[in-house]
């Protein structure tokens, strides 16, 4: 079983939705990241979505943008990102990474030679905003070969055959997207978002994980009422950009505590 489908499945066991946070790797730089990273575990946090930073991440707002750019001018690459999860992987070998971001870096680096490399380094699952399913054949098949789920998004527009048709060939988890527009610029509408995970759950068994939208403690507790994650990345990532770097890790650890605690 994957570190994924066995996250899921533990924590289902307990009746409690999964906290999974987004950073961008390297951001605000490497040093610094990698002791966020590696401190967000024993905060609470159950799933690590590392985002690749990319020069143009036309799917985030201006609170990622800004990652992205920080970790970019800190002389991250797709390949430092893969040491950071190398270096995680010293001591931590339970808490599954997805890493998140655009296809370019990935295309780039190679997709045999990417999908091998991360396999290695101890990633779990690949979440490329921008590549649809018509466009993702050859990469698909790199990351099966190598193991890692190959994770789709799913959007307030995504009805009808084109649900069916992002659920095929996706293991992991399911990530729903619950606002249309990109990150940390709108709240989160319960109606909406209930409404649309009983549409997927008609034609996938996988963990769904909401995110976008979800700013508070009130808006992650009910998420968790409907759905198997809670994705928390632009609150997250706010707490890197205004807190001085030497109470960077500790403040992030004390809000995903706090995220967790009510999710538990």
């Amino acid at each position: 079983m994957s570190r994924l489908a066995d996250t899921f499945s533990r924590l289902k066991a307990k009746g409690r939705a999964a906290l999974v946070s987004y950073v961008v790797a390297g951001d605000p730089n490497p040093e610094l990241g990698q002791e966020i990273l590696n401190a967000l575990p024993d905060a609470g946090v159950d799933v690590i979505e590392l985002g690749i930073p990319f020069t143009d991440p036309m799917a985030d707002g201006p609170t990622i943008q800004a990652a992205d750019i920080r970790a970019l001018a800190a002389g991250m690459s797709v390949a430092k990102t893969l040491d950071m999860v190398r270096t995680f992987r010293q001591k931590n070998t339970t808490t599954p990474i997805v890493l998140m971001g655009y296809y370019n870096p990935v295309y780039i680096y190679g997709g045999a030679r990417f999908a091998k490399d991360a396999a290695a380094a101890g990633v779990d699952g690949l979440l490329l905003v921008d590549l649809p399913p018509e466009e993702d054949g050859e990469i698909k098949g790199d990351l099966k070969a190598a193991g890692i789920d190959l994770i789709r998004l799913i959007t307030p527009t995504s009805t009808g055959e084109r649900l069916k048709k992002l659920v095929q060939d996706t293991s992991g988890f399911l990530y729903y997207v619950s606002i249309a527009g990109v990150t940390g610029t709108a709240s989160i509408e319960m109606n909406s978002v209930a409404a649309k995970l009983k549409e997927i759950k008609a034609v996938s068994d996988l963990p769904v994980a909401v995110g976008f939208g979800i700013r508070t403690i009130e808006d992650a507790k009910a998420v968790a009422s409907i759905a198997e994650g809670v994705v928390i990345g632009s609150a997250f990532v706010r707490i890197i950009e205004k807190t001085v770097e030497n109470q960077i890790v500790s403040e992030l650890s004390r809000q995903a505590k706090a995220y967790a605690d009510a999710l538990a």
